[in-house]
Order: C-alpha cells, then structure tokens, then sequence
C-alpha cells in the first residue's frame, strides 16, 4: 500500500514529473533516444508547451484527447502535457488501420487527436466517420506544429485534478469483439507505482527501464514510464518495431537495468542465433506479462541469460500487475504472489472462497481498480462489485500462495464432455524444438463438436511434422487434449495489445 494517504487534490502529471523538477532533480536524465537525452526540466517544459498547444486547439478539462504517437518525447510530452490541463488520455496504437481509428473517434468522442506525421494520411481519412465532436487533428512533426510548440511557453499551472477524476483510458486486452475502454483515476496509477514498481521492482534513480512493449499499452506505460519517473530514474525509448534484433542493439546502447518484456519477445530472444553472444549484463531484472509464460520459457531465458525474469498478471481494469513472482523466489510456470496493497481470492462460480489447489476465478481488489467500462454498464455492473474486480481469468493457488494461470473463463473449451484450457497444449507443443510460436482453439467438427486446432509457428517447417506433433502432444497429455488439427501460419494474427487474436483464428 502506499506509505501514507494520497492527498485529495492529485493531477498524476504532477506527482511524476513537476515533483521531480521541485525536488531538485530537474537536471537528471529521464528520457534516453537515439537522438540525445532529455532531461527532467526538457521533459516538463515540453509537456508544458503540448499543454497549451491543446488549449489553444480548444481542449478543456475532462475532454478526451487520443494520443496515437511512437515512442519518444513527443509522446511522453503529449500524456503529460493532457494530464496537465485536466484533461483525459486516450492511448492508441499509431499503426491502426483505417476502420479501427473510426471506431476509436466514434467511441471515445475525443476533441482532438495528436497523431504522427508518418500515420496522419490514415488518421485523416478516417475522420469522415469521427463526429463532430472532433475539433482538430493534431501532426505532430508538421512544421506547422513545431512552430507552435517551439513558441508556446514552457510554464504551465497544472490544473488541480481531484485523485477519483478520470485520467487515463486503457483498453480492454480481449481476444475476440471490439476494445472496451477501461476508465482510470489518477490514484490508481500512483497506488499502483508505489505498490508494484517501488515494492516490488524496487526501482531507484539508478535504473533505467527498457520495454519491448510500446507506451500506448497500460504494461509499458507503467513500467517504462511512470514507475521510473515516480523515482527520478531514466526510460529508454525508441519508436522501431520491437525485435530481437532491435531489442539486443537498444541494451547494447543503453545498458538499461530493468527490461519489460512479453512471452513473445522472450521466445524470440532465447530463439536467435546469436541469443549465446549477447551481453545482458546490466539488467538486473526483466518482467514478463501480457500473456502467460511457460515454465519451459522461463528455463531457457534463464539458461540463455542468466537474468532474472519476473513473470506476473495484471489487467487494465486493476492497471497494471498485482501478482509477481520475486527477485530470488521465482517458481517458474506460475505468475507468483499477491503484491502487497492487494487482496486476491480464488471463487467459486456463487462468489465462495475455493480451497488452495482448487482451480477458480480470480477475484481482486486494491487501490487502483478502475471505474468502470465507458458506455458498457451492463459489463461494469459484471465485472466490478463492491471493492472487487471479477477478471474472467481462472487461476489456481498452492499452499504458498503461488497462483498458476489456467485460461479465460470464455476460452476454455468443453471437449469430450471435459473442461480444457488452451494454455496447457500450448504449453506442452512450446517444449517441441521446433515450436516458435503456437496457440491453441476450439473448432467444430462436422457434428457440432469442439475440438482442439493448434496453430503453429515452425521454426524450420518438414514433412510430417504435425503428425509429430499431435504425437508428441499425446505422449504427454490426456488424450482428449491433444490438438486433433495441426496448421502452420507464418505469424499469428494479434489483437492492437499484440494478444493472440483467438476470434481470427477460429475463423481459419
């Protein structure tokens, strides 16, 4: 929990990054690039300048304003600086493609949108279907915009938010229909920092944090933004794709100490040839979301490495993660303990308590749950009750108080009259040398009946070879549990938080 009481009177942009500058710290490095570093007085003076660049655009307090830019200073500066004059952030991936930036202008009714140079073309096209409630789309990287921002003042008061007041929109991670904007108080992101990134993490000024996920999503904006800048730390940004190439060139530039990173770009590092020469010395601990990671992940990082790697689960209706594995007590194949400042239940279907080892719901609760889903009240009233955040995710707790991911409760399959959670084929196939990537899902035969289809990405693809592995499935699982169907796909198709997209999948 967070050591004492958050004041009443809480703007977020304040408490991380115009309370660094006043306590002294203004000349610290807080953003590292590849075209210079900026310090914690150029990263508020910037924020201040986008400030009044959104109030001279019309942007009043509790208005939305999309923010669809890559990594770098202008995004961090764009989110603080929204923050600033009270209004709300509404983060979305840069790269959407036309249809789904419609769906966001309609959805969220933001005033203005601040999208990149680079991706305005299809931001722009999109605005037929926006409404008239968007006032202006914002480039940034037009000279036009530059020429504002370099003339606008870099002071600005900040508007004095009420710690309940909504802040930031996440969106919701599912696999299949359309994202659900989760609404966020600014104290939930500052319990949340104290809670996870000061306790856990146990962040000071020395580090400096890398994320292989982009701000835009609620993990990376966590990790590599507000739980350093709540420390006077450094982040290191770039705006690329995020690779293993890329990734491996950033640690080797940056020498961060802390590395965010997802199961995905895990297998992908540990997979690359040159995996054995890369020198991850300077990190002294890397964290895994997003999905669930497998044991057998965990054990060839570790092998590959010798970094630690802190698998958890978080959700963007509690923001970010409030269960960890521990520097040091790390049981591999399970997302570790409750991080203290929570309370985490396993439940029955009726909402009683299940005894350790029991598979069930997960039920949370804590500081930094959130409001509720924007126009989706049937939806909040299901998922948030009382103190508590209904997940949907079935866990099951051991007598140490480890939880072991076991699915979403709407992905599990009903396959010969047994419950079956995709995770644990996946987990399985993940042990064949070569299975890159695969996800699991439930498909109709010509009865009716749902079986499991495994989707695979090969590492080198050869006669035979799903035969193989529907045979190395069998040899290790129940049989009703191995994967009746076996494709191949170049890469898995992803939702816009990079989640296997499970609804395409079936379709194919």
């Amino acid at each position: 929990m967070p050591s004492k009481p958050l004041p009443e009177r809480l703007n977020i942009a304040d408490w991380l990054l115009d309370a660094r500058v006043r306590e002294g710290r203004g000349e610290r490095p807080a953003l590292l690039t590849d075209q210079g570093t900026f310090t914690y007085r150029d990263a508020q003076a910037l924020a201040n300048r986008f400030g009044h660049l959104l109030t001279n655009a019309g942007v009043e307090p509790e208005q939305r304003v999309i923010i669809a830019l890559p990594d770098g200073p202008e995004f961090v500066a764009a989110l603080f600086g929204t923050l600033k004059v009270g209004a709300v952030v509404v983060m979305v991936n840069p790269q959407l493609a036309v249809d789904a930036i419609e769906y966001f202008y309609r959805y969220t009714r933001a005033s203005v949108a601040l999208v990149h140079r680079h991706t305005a073309p299809a931001f722009q096209a999109a605005l037929s279907g926006a409404g008239d409630h968007l006032k202006q789309v914002i480039v940034v990287g037009e000279p036009g915009t530059t020429r504002v921002l370099t003339s606008a003042t870099g002071e600005l008061d900040t508007f004095p938010s009420h710690r309940d007041d909504a802040a930031i929109w996440l969106f919701s991670g599912g696999t299949t229909g359309q994202p659900k904007a989760v609404v966020q108080s600014h104290g939930s992101f500052a319990n949340t920092t104290v809670c996870y990134g000061q306790g856990v993490l146990e962040l000071t000024e020395r580090d400096i944090t890398l994320a292989v996920p982009k701000l835009f999503f609620g993990y990376a904006t966590g990790s590599n933004l507000f739980f350093p800048f709540s420390v006077g730390a450094a982040s290191a940004l770039f705006p690329e794709k995020s690779t293993a190439e890329t990734i491996f060139a950033k640690i080797r530039k940056f020498r961060p100490t802390v590395l965010v990173n997802v199961p995905t770009m895990v297998n992908q590092m540990v997979s690359h040839p040159d995996a054995a020469e890369q020198d991850l010395s300077s990190i002294r601990v890397a964290t895994s979301a997003g999905e669930a990671l497998p044991a057998e992940l965990y054990e060839r990082w570790r092998r590959t490495f010798d970094v630690e790697l802190l698998d958890g689960l978080g959700t963007a209706e509690m923001w970010h993660i409030f269960i960890s594995n521990r520097h040091g007590a790390v049981k591999p194949g399970t997302l570790g303990t409750v991080v203290p400042g929570f309370d985490v239940r396993v439940r029955d279907d009726l909402g009683h308590d299940l005894p350790d080892g029991e598979v069930g719901m997960l039920w949370v609760r804590g500081d930094s749950r959130a409001i509720g889903y924007w126009q989706q009240m049937e939806k909040t009233k299901a998922a948030f009750r009382g103190e508590w955040y209904v997940s949907g995710d079935l866990v099951r707790r051991d007598s140490d108080g480890y939880f072991t991911y076991c699915g979403r409760a709407d992905e599990l399959l009903k396959v010969a009259g047994k419950w079956l959670a995709p995770q644990e084929v996946e987990g399985c196939l993940l042990r064949h040398p070569l299975v890159k990537e695969v996800a699991v899902v439930g498909v109709e035969d010509a009865n009716g009946l749902t079986k499991p289809h495994a989707f695979v990405v090969a590492i080198e693809q050869r006669p035979g070879l799903a035969e193989e592995l529907q045979a190395f499935a069998r040899e290790r699982l129940e049989a009703y549990k191995a994967p009746r169907a076996v494709k191949f796909l170049d890469v898995l198709p992803r939702t816009h938080l990079g989640k296997v997209d499970r609804g395409k999948l079936r379709l194919q």
